[in-house]
């Protein structure tokens, strides 16, 4: 396979890059309705038509593209309709939140999901495997609302095992241990709910790659020299699958911000999903510029480790400068 320039790899993701932030400016001036109208309908205060229009004219959103970029490039992103601060102290609040939410539910779900994956194609045929990929089908046929919705029914409200909604104990004067459990109890739910929305793709990436995989010869000449099972199984078979794992992996951790939108909504979880909907919701227009603006550049910046996470699991993939 011929080598591919870094140079061209850069270029490539920097017009990428320059795209996205047109397409995070454009997007959202496409919404129907105005910040105005969503957060004064329904509401107990009632404007004259004089009112609104003095309104919207303090929040009329008159930046040029042109500025947009500027202010995008040093990091003014302007102040929230909504909440009357910063957009980037906003940002930087929900991003921890949603970063160990998602974070933890790829990596337990990438992880245990390549080991299930593994051992159910090494074992294929047995019952344990029809067992496991049936599990699997049917957690995959579940979407994560419907995840989310059962557990906070079941383990919440019913049963009251965990919180049903926040990342910690309002005004609670924790510290040290019981602070941790305290995050951990809110924390549960919305991960569980993500690890099987997550777990199934996995399984299923894992165990198809490892059945094209078992069959190649590299795996005779293995068994032949006398190694043991679990070495052929895990350094030979199973690192040659890692590739499309990877990928699959850095595509669901670069759309942290989207994947999280649901569970943190419904859990009321104070991350950068949530947010994100409540700037819809009221269309606070700058806000939702800078999310979608940080969480495209996220899933470019990804990839483009990716690009590099390549050429260390394949040897074919190669790059010169």
């Amino acid at each position: 396979m011929p080598a591919t320039p870094r140079k061209h790899i850069i270029s490539a993701y920097l017009l990428a890059g320059l795209i996205l932030i047109v397409a995070s400016y454009s997007l959202p001036l496409w919404l129907p309705g105005d910040f105005v109208t969503a957060a004064y309908s329904g509401s107990e205060i009632t404007l004259t038509a004089a009112q609104a229009q003095k309104v919207r004219a303090f929040y009329a959103h008159d930046q040029s593209l042109g500025s947009y970029m500027a202010d995008m490039f040093t990091l003014k992103w302007g102040y929230s309709y909504i909440f009357q601060v910063p957009i980037s102290e906003l940002i930087l609040e929900a991003l921890p939140w949603t970063l160990v939410l998602m974070g933890s539910a790829h990596v337990l779900a990438t992880v245990i999901g390549f080991i299930a994956g593994v051992e159910m194609a090494w074992r294929r045929g047995s019952l344990v495997e029809k067992f496991g990929v049936g599990g699997a089908t049917v957690m995959a046929g579940i979407p994560e609302l419907g995840v989310g919705v059962i557990l906070l029914l079941v383990f919440s409200l019913h049963l009251g095992w965990f919180p049903a909604a926040g990342g910690k104990t309002v005004y609670a004067d924790y510290a040290g241990c019981a602070q941790l459990l305290d995050l951990g109890r809110h924390l549960a739910l919305p991960l569980t709910t993500l690890f099987l929305a997550y777990l199934p793709a996995n399984f299923f990436l894992t165990r198809g790659s490892m059945v094209l995989i078992l069959g190649q010869q590299f795996l005779e000449t293995a068994r032949v020299k006398g190694l043991p099972p679990v070495r052929i199984r895990y350094a030979h078979a199973a690192r040659n699958a890692l590739l499309p794992l990877a990928t699959h992996f850095g595509m669901r951790f670069a759309f942290m911000v989207t994947g999280a939108v649901v569970v943190e909504t419904i859990f009321a979880y104070p991350g950068l999903g949530a947010l994100l909907f409540n700037a819809i919701t009221l269309r606070d227009l700058p806000l939702i510029q800078a999310i979608v603006l940080f969480s495209s550049l996220a899933v470019l910046a990804v990839n483009l480790c990716l690009e590099f996470v390549y050429a260390f699991l394949d040897p074919r993939v190669r790059y010169v400068s």
